[in-house]
C-alpha cells in the first residue's frame, strides 16, 4: 500500500487503467460464458425438469438475468475500491 502514496499520479492512473481493463476482461468473460456457452448444451440441459419447465429455460431466462445483475453491482463495488485504492476517488489530489 505505501508504494502506491509513493507513486505520481500519473503511475497511479496508469496502474489503475490496468487494474480496471483487468476485471473488465474477466467480467466479460464471466459474461460469456453465461450468454454463449448454456446455448451449446441446450438439449442436454432440457432433459432435466424443474418445477415443470426444462434447465434449459431457467439457464436462459433466470440465471443468466441474476448472473448480469450480480456482475453489475460487482464492478461497481470493485470499482469504489479500486478508486480508493488509487487515491482517484477526489479529484484535487
Amino acid at each position: 500500500m505505501s508504494d502506491i502514496a509513493n507513486m505520481s499520479r500519473q503511475e497511479r492512473i496508469n496502474a489503475y487503467w490496468k487494474e480496471n481493463n483487468r476485471l473488465i476482461a474477466i467480467l466479460l468473460i464471466i459474461w460469456f460464458s453465461v450468454t454463449y456457452i448454456p446455448p451449446l448444451f441446450v438439449n442436454q440441459l432440457n432433459q432435466i425438469v424443474i418445477a415443470g419447465f426444462p434447465l434449459g429455460y431457467y439457464f436462459g431466462s433466470q440465471f443468466s438475468l441474476v448472473v448480469f445483475v450480480i456482475l453489475i453491482f460487482y464492478y461497481a463495488y470493485a470499482m469504489n475500491k479500486l478508486d480508493a485504492k488509487y487515491h482517484l476517488k477526489d479529484r484535487d489530489k
